[in-house]
C-alpha cells in the first residue's frame, strides 16, 4: 500500500517528471481472416481492425483524461503476417502490408506491428516470401512495423537468415534513401523475441496470445533521474545499495500507473489486460533520456568506463520494482539504450564516449540491444549481417531478449548527422573500425548450434 506521501509524488511525476504511459499496444489474432485467396483475407484483416479497433484512441484518451496521465502512443500488434499469409507470394504479401497500412490510418494510429517470421530454426515458404517483401513493404507504407526472430537460446542462431536480413536492411534502406533510410528505423532483426511486446519496431502478437488483448508499455526515464537527484542532493555519499532501493520504489510507482491505465483501456474495450512492460524508454527530450541517469550517478556521460556496471544496476532494480507492482510483467521489460532516440546517448556519440563496440558490450546487460544505431551507407550488407549476429550472440548466451535496429545512412558517412523525426530522434553516424573483413564469415550460412547452458562459467 502507498503512504499518502508516495501518492503525493506519484502526481508529482505526471506534473513536473515527464511520467506518462508511453504506449498502450491493442493485440488483435488475425488467424482467422487466413485464405487462399488474397482478396477475402486482406478484407478479413481490414475489416477486424477497423472493427475491433474503432474506438481504441478515443477510450485511451479517455482514460488518459480521466487520471491526469498522458497516454503518448496507440498502436496495433497483429498476428505474424507471414503465418496469416503463408500461401502468398512476396508481391501478394506487399499488397497485404498495404492493407494493414489503410487500416491503421482508418482506427488513427501512427504504427502497426506484426509484418513478421519466425525462423531461428530455419524459414518455411511464407516467412522466405515475407523477408523478401519487407523492403518494398516498408517502402510503401508510413505505419507498418516489421520484425524477424533469426535466433534462440533452444534453437542456435540462423545464419542463412541473418546473411538474408543484411541484403533486406541494405534494401530498405536503398528504396528509403530519400527519407536517409527511414525504413530500417521500422525493422527489427531479434533473438528469442517475447510474444506480448508492446514497444514498436518489435510489436506483434504471438501465437498463444489472446485474439484480443490490451498491452502497456511505461515511460520513467525522467522520473528515476529526478528520484536519483533529490535523493544526492539529500546524501551525496549515498551508497548504491540505497540507490538502488530508491530506483526500485521508483520503478513500482511508474508500474502501478500503468497498470492502472491498461485494465481500465481494456475493460472499456472489453478485451484481456495483457501485460505491462517495465522498459525505461526514453525519448529525444531533454530530462527523458536513460543518459542523464548516468551523469546523475557520476559519470561524464554514457559509455566511459563503469557504463556497463551502472546500467546492471539500474536494469536489475527497474525489474524488482516492478515486479512487485504487477501480477503481469512482460515484453522486454529492461532499460532501452536506442542512439538516436535519447538525446544524451546521441550527445555521448558525438562526444566520442560512446563507440559501437562499447554500446553492444553494454546491450550484455539491457534488455533490447543495438537500438536505433546509424551506420554508414556504404557499410556492406555483409558486415551489416556480422554485426547483427554478434548482437543475436549476445540474446542466446545469456537466454535473453536482444535486438538489432541499425540503419546504414545511404549517402552519408560517419560523423554527419540524420535526423529522423518525432520519437525517432537525430544522432551523429557511427564509426565502424572495420567496415570489411566478415564476408567470409558470413556466408558459410547454415545454424550455429544452440549453446550448452549446464557448464556455465
Amino acid at each position: 500500500m502507498l503512504s499518502e506521501r508516495e501518492v503525493i509524488s506519484t502526481l508529482e511525476m505526471v506534473k513536473n517528471e515527464n511520467l506518462d504511459v508511453r504506449t498502450v499496444t491493442l493485440g488483435i489474432s488475425l488467424f482467422d481472416c487466413a485464405s487462399h485467396d488474397q482478396a477475402k483475407t486482406r478484407e478479413a484483416v481490414r475489416e477486424k481492425i477497423v472493427r475491433i479497433g474503432a474506438d481504441f484512441v478515443a477510450k485511451c484518451d479517455r482514460v488518459g483524461a480521466k487520471y491526469g496521465i498522458p497516454v503518448v502512443n496507440k498502436r496495433i500488434a497483429v498476428s505474424p503476417i507471414a503465418v496469416v499469409g503463408a500461401s502468398f507470394s512476396s508481391g501478394e504479401l506487399v499488397a497485404l502490408a498495404q492493407t494493414l497500412d489503410q487500416a491503421a490510418r482508418e482506427v488513427g494510429i501512427d504504427f502497426i506491428g506484426g509484418f513478421s517470421a519466425l525462423v531461428e530454426k530455419g524459414a518455411a515458404r511464407g516467412d522466405a516470401a515475407l523477408m523478401d517483401a519487407i523492403p518494398e513493404a516498408l517502402q510503401s507504407t508510413q505505419r507498418v512495423c516489421a520484425s524477424v526472430n533469426v535466433a534462440s537460446s533452444k534453437s542456435g542462431i540462423n545464419m542463412d537468415a541473418v546473411w538474408t536480413m543484411g541484403r533486406v536492411i541494405k534494401e530498405t534502406a536503398r528504396l528509403t534513401a530519400d527519407r536517409d533510410g527511414l525504413g530500417c528505423a521500422k525493422l527489427c532483426v531479434f533473438a528469442n523475441i517475447p510474444e506480448d511486446i508492446p514497444f514498436m519496431a518489435g510489436a506483434y502478437l504471438g501465437t498463444g496470445e489472446p485474439d484480443t488483448v490490451i498491452n502497456v508499455g511505461v515511460s520513467g526515464p525522467g522520473v528515476v533521474k529526478k528520484a536519483v537527484d533529490r535523493a544526492l542532493a539529500h546524501d551525496p555519499g549515498l551508497s548504491f545499495d540505497r540507490l538502488s532501493e530508491i530506483i526500485k520504489r521508483t520503478a513500482y510507482k511508474v508500474t502501478r500507473v500503468g497498470e492502472l491505465i491498461g485494465r481500465e483501456v481494456a475493460s472499456e474495450l472489453g478485451v484481456l489486460f495483457g501485460i505491462v512492460d517495465l522498459s525505461l524508454a526514453p525519448t529525444p527530450n531533454v530530462g527523458d533520456s536513460v543518459g542523464e541517469i548516468f551523469q546523475s550517478l557520476g559519470l561524464e556521460g554514457i559509455g566511459v568506463p563503469g557504463s556497463t556496471a551502472l546500467l546492471a544496476l539500474l536494469n536489475d532494480a527497474v525489474k524488482k520494482g516492478g515486479a512487485f507492482a504487477s501480477s503481469h510483467v512482460g515484453g522486454l521489460s529492461g532499460a532501452f539504450i536506442p542512439v538516436s532516440e535519447d538525446v544524451n546517448i546521441a550527445q555521448s556519440v558525438a562526444q566520442g564516449c560512446l563507440c559501437l563496440e562499447k554500446l553492444e558490450a553494454m546491450t550484455c546487460v539491457c534488455s533490447v540491444g543495438l537500438d536505433m544505431v546509424p551506420v554508414p551507407g556504404e557499410t556492406p550488407a555483409e558486415t551489416i549481417a556480422a554485426i547483427v549476429a554478434d548482437e543475436m550472440a549476445i540474446g542466446v548466451i545469456n537466454k535473453k531478449t536482444t535486438a538489432a535496429r541499425l540503419i546504414p545512412v545511404p549517402g552519408k558517412a560517419a560523423g554527419q548527422e540524420v535526423e529522423f523525426g518525432g520519437l525517432l530522434g537525430r544522432a551523429p553516424i557511427m564509426s565502424l573500425r572495420h567496415m570489411q573483413g566478415s564476408a567470409g564469415f558470413i556466408r558459410h550460412g547454415g545454424r550455429i548450434p544452440a549453446p550448452l547452458h549446464s557448464l556455465v562459467n
